[in-house]
């Protein structure tokens, strides 16, 4: 397990406290690539002081403007949910998750993992959550559920970490797929490239009406992504929807 190539996200983050305590919690347990979408303020001296001796992370954040481009390079996307959805998405607790991350890394070393996490109040929105292959969920006290940011990032890293260090001790176990795999992981921009593609030639059959799309993409999208296609899945999945576009045009 690589804990360099897992990126914790943070979108829309209002305080700038939060980002700091943030950055603590990763550096605890061996994390350091953070990735900021539109904060609400940033840097801020409050970021510095709740950072406790892990500026080094602030100071070397990526601030972007859409989550799209935060995973644009991401080949596994966990975003966190502390609720039920319209449609059901692969949902685990963070210590299945770390388990799920161990396994596609072991199964291509150089995947890179986001870790996303919404709004202090709100959390992610549908249509972010769906850019991710899984949810995770901090099975919490129903009654008093509400985890202040830093910690569950604390959470889904320290279980990151665990994993991380069974693996240096324990006897390397077959990859995920019970082989070493012949092609990376798809990128996050991949799979967007291909979904767009998708959506399209389904208009163009007449097997989806854009008026009454009725959830097929987010349906056909949540597929897709249980699958963790690889890149020549990929090129062969779009190979196949350009060819049906060459034949509807003669």
């Amino acid at each position: 397990m690589n804990l360099d190539n897992i990126r914790v996200v943070l979108v829309n983050t209002t305080h700038p406290g939060n980002i700091g305590g943030v950055a603590r919690a990763m550096k605890n347990m061996g994390l350091s690539s953070l990735t900021l979408v539109e904060p609400k303020a940033f840097p801020s001296p409050d970021a510095d002081a709740r950072a406790s001796g892990a500026t080094d992370l602030l100071e070397g954040a990526a601030i972007v403007s859409t989550l799209e481009e935060a995973v644009a390079d991401a080949h596994l996307v966990v975003g966190t949910s502390a609720r039920g959805r319209h449609i059901p998405w692969p949902i685990m607790d963070p210590h299945e998750m770390a388990g799920v991350i161990a396994k596609a890394q072991s199964g291509s070393a150089s995947s890179h993992v986001a870790l996303v996490f919404g709004r202090e109040d709100r959390g992610l929105t549908n249509e972010e959550l769906q850019l991710c292959h899984i949810h995770v969920h901090i099975p919490s006290v129903e009654s008093f559920s509400s985890l202040n940011i830093a910690a569950a990032v604390q959470v889904l890293a320290y279980e990151c970490r665990m994993a991380y260090l069974a693996n240096q001790t324990a006897v390397q176990q077959a990859p995920q797929w019970g082989t070493e795999w012949d092609a990376d992981l798809a990128e996050h921009k991949e799979l967007e490239l291909f979904y767009e593609h998708l959506e399209r030639v389904l208009i163009d059959v007449d097997f989806l009406d854009p008026e009454k799309p009725r959830q097929l993409m987010p349906r056909l999208r949540r597929l897709f992504q249980r699958a963790l296609l690889d890149k020549i899945e990929i090129n062969v999945l779009r190979g196949m929807l350009t060819h049906i576009e060459k034949k509807r045009r003669r």
